[in-house]
């Protein structure tokens, strides 16, 4: 207080060095976290990769990608009695998403849809549903997936590569191949 009431001029200035210092910090940890997450996209972008993940690594990728496209609060709640959702997210001025995802060489077939949709409909209602799948959609599976009262976002193999190297989009503000990922 002694060097305040003395010296106000050099306490004001040494107060807003340190303002300048912190907030810079903070920008610079910004920084570095974005660009983590740039080389750890990259270095997982390719389905051979994918193919040999374990199923939380997959959910993790899924949620980093979220966040690189600019989702918010993305939450990682899966294994078990995560309620049939994996990820949660918030999309500015688009509500609520919940994620399932599904790290498969084989077909996902339409009771996983059915139990998604069912806790869509429950646990999560209000939420938009996004299907994420390594392989791909049965018939029937895609027909329940799109049927659905709110259909569900689909990223499937085909576009899963696409998606995870940003080239699409679940926000479809932010690129005009968007609408291909809802199809």
């Amino acid at each position: 207080m002694w060097f305040v009431s003395e010296y106000p001029g050099w306490a004001a200035g040494t107060a807003c060095l340190l303002a300048v210092l912190f907030v810079g910090g903070l920008v610079l940890r910004y920084r570095m976290i974005e660009a983590e997450r740039r080389r750890f996209l990259a270095a997982n972008a390719q389905l051979e990769k994918v193919d040999r993940m374990a199923g939380p690594a997959f959910e993790h990728l899924v949620a980093e990608r979220m966040i690189a496209d600019g989702f918010r609060k993305v939450r990682e709640c899966g294994g078990a009695g995560d309620g049939g959702v994996d990820i949660t997210a918030v999309a500015p001025g688009r509500g609520r998403y919940a994620v399932q995802c599904k790290r498969y060489s084989k077909t996902v077939g339409a009771p996983e849809v059915r139990n998604f949709l069912g806790a869509l409909a429950n646990t999560f209602a209000g939420h938009t549903g996004v299907l994420v799948t390594s392989g791909s959609l049965t018939k029937q599976a895609r027909q329940e997936a799109l049927g659905a009262r709110t259909p569900l976002i689909l990223v499937e193999r085909d576009l899963l590569a696409d998606w995870l190297l940003g080239s699409v989009s679940l926000l479809p503000a932010r690129s005009a191949k968007a609408k291909a990922v809802r199809a």
